[in-house]
C-alpha cells in the first residue's frame, strides 16, 4: 500500500501567472536539485527539463522516504527519468513534455499529473533530437495539430496546460499562432525572444514578445536575455509580460533569483551540491550542471572546473567545493545500500525495486478532484481538427 507521506502529492487548484519568476525548462539542468535551488533563492515557478511522452509513460511511480521524493523510473533500466521533492515543490512545479501526438501526449500527462501543478507542451526546443521527431519548435509550423494535442489536453486533464513557444518569421505570424494556442483554453504561453534559427549569441527580440503579450489577453511569460535581477523587471516593463522566465541566467548563478543580489560562485556551488546530495541526484548530472555553472566565468573556470571534471563520485564532487562532511553526514542516515541513489543504481537492485519500503504505487482516488484512471483511446474527449488528423508516430532514441 502506499504510504501516508505520499498521498500528500495530490495537487488541485491554478497556477498564478501574474508577476512570478520562473526556472524556465532546460534538458539536463532542470532536474530537481537546481529546481530547489532556484526555490531556495526566490523563483515563483519551477520547469522540469523537457521528458519526452513516451518516456514518462514508460515509468513506474514509486514512494521514496529514504529521500521524502516522488520517482518516475524506467521499466527498462530502471533509471529515474523525472523525481520530485512535493514538500519543497507543491504549487509550484511545472511538468514540461516533448511530444507529437494527442493520444501519448495525454498518457504522458496523466502518468505524472498527481504529483504536478501544471502540464507544459515544448513547442520551442530547436535541437536535432527534438524537431527531428516532429517535436519541439517543429510544431510550431503545424498548427492543426498543436490545437489538437492542447485540446485533448485541455478537456481530458484536472491540471492546468500551458505550453512554450519561440517566435516565428514574422510578427503577424507569431501572434496569430498565438492565438490559435489560446483558443485552446490554455492557462499561459511561455515565449522565448529568438526564432528557430537564431542562436543564444544572438540579442533577443524583446520588442516582438511585446507585440505578442498585447494580442493576446491569457499571461505571457517573457524569456529571453536576462542575466541580472534587474533585468527582470526590465524585461517585464517593457514588454508588458505577465511574468518572466529565465534559462541561461540561472543556470549561470541561479542566484540570479535573488532580490539581494548575487552570491559569488562558491556559495553557489556550495548551495548546489547540498541540493544534488539531499536529491540523491546521480553524480553524473550533478558534475555536468556544475560545469556549465563555472565553464564561462574565467576566475571560477581556472578554480573549479579541472576538479569537477575529474570528480568520478559525488563524494569527489562534495569534497570539490568542501562538502564533503555534509555529504558523509547525510549518507550516514540512509541505509547502506541507498547511497547507490548518486550514481544511479539504486533501482536497479530487485531488493529496492521490489521493495516494501520502496512503494510503487498509484496516485490514491478518493474524489471526483483527483485524476481518473488511464483510459482506452475510445473514451477519451479528444477535439479532432477538420479534416481529421494522421496520427503520427513518435520515434524516441
Amino acid at each position: 500500500t502506499q504510504s501516508t507521506w505520499g498521498e500528500s502529492t495530490k495537487r488541485q487548484g491554478e497556477m498564478d501567472y501574474q508577476n512570478k519568476v520562473a526556472l524556465a525548462p532546460m534538458v539536463r539542468a532542470g532536474t530537481l536539485p537546481l529546481r530547489l535551488l532556484a526555490l531556495q533563492y526566490g523563483a515563483d515557478i519551477v520547469y522540469t527539463e523537457e521528458t519526452i511522452d513516451r518516456k514518462i509513460i514508460e515509468t513506474k511511480r514509486f514512494v521514496n522516504p529514504y529521500l521524502n521524493t516522488v520517482d518516475f523510473v524506467c521499466n527498462r533500466d530502471r533509471t529515474v527519468v523525472f523525481r520530485t521533492k512535493p514538500s519543497e515543490e507543491e504549487g509550484k512545479l511545472v511538468f514540461q513534455m516533448g511530444t507529437a501526438n494527442p493520444i501519448s501526449a495525454l498518457a504522458a500527462a496523466r502518468t505524472v499529473e498527481a504529483d504536478v501543478d501544471v502540464i507544459d507542451v515544448n513547442m520551442g526546443c530547436p535541437k536535432p533530437f527534438s524537431v527531428s521527431g516532429g517535436m519541439g519548435a517543429a510544431l510550431l509550423h503545424k498548427p492543426e495539430l498543436v490545437h489538437d494535442i492542447l485540446t485533448t489536453l485541455r478537456r481530458n486533464l484536472t491540471k492546468p496546460v500551458t505550453c512554450k513557444i519561440r517566435l516565428l518569421e514574422t510578427p503577424e505570424k507569431t501572434i496569430d499562432f498565438a492565438k490559435m494556442v489560446e483558443s485552446t483554453g490554455v492557462a499561459a504561453i511561455g515565449l522565448h525572444g529568438r526564432r528557430q534559427e537564431e542562436r543564444p549569441r544572438e540579442p533577443a527580440h524583446w520588442d516582438q514578445i511585446k507585440l505578442v503579450a498585447s494580442a493576446l489577453s491569457i499571461p505571457v511569460i517573457a524569456n529571453g536575455d536576462v542575466f541580472k535581477f534587474e533585468d527582470i523587471k526590465a524585461i517585464r516593463d517593457f514588454t508588458g509580460c505577465a511574468s518572466v522566465m529565465i534559462a541561461r541566467g540561472a543556470l549561470l548563478n541561479p542566484s540570479l533569483f535573488r532580490s539581494e543580489g548575487l552570491l559569488s560562485m562558491e556559495q553557489v556551488l556550495k548551495d548546489f551540491t547540498r541540493k544534488c546530495v539531499i536529491a540523491g541526484n546521480p553524480y553524473q548530472n550533478s558534475k555536468w550542471t556544475m560545469m556549465q555553472m563555472v565553464k564561462d566565468t574565467p576566475e571560477a573556470n581556472k578554480r573549479w572546473f579541472g576538479a569537477i571534471q575529474k570528480a568520478k563520485t559525488m563524494a569527489n564532487l562534495s569534497g570539490v567545493v568542501e562538502e564533503y562532511p555534509y555529504f558523509k553526514e547525510f549518507c550516514s542516515n540512509l541505509p547502506d545500500k541507498a547511497v547507490s541513489f548518486y550514481d544511479g543504481s539504486f533501482y536497479k537492485s530487485d531488493e529496492h525495486y521490489g521493495s516494501n519500503v520502496i512503494t510503487a504505487a498509484e496516485p490514491v482516488l478518493e474524489s471526483s478532484s483527483c485524476i481518473p484512471p488511464l483510459v482506452g483511446l475510445n473514451d477519451i474527449d479528444e477535439a479532432p481538427c477538420e479534416p481529421p488528423l494522421k496520427r503520427s508516430r513518435v520515434e524516441v532514441s
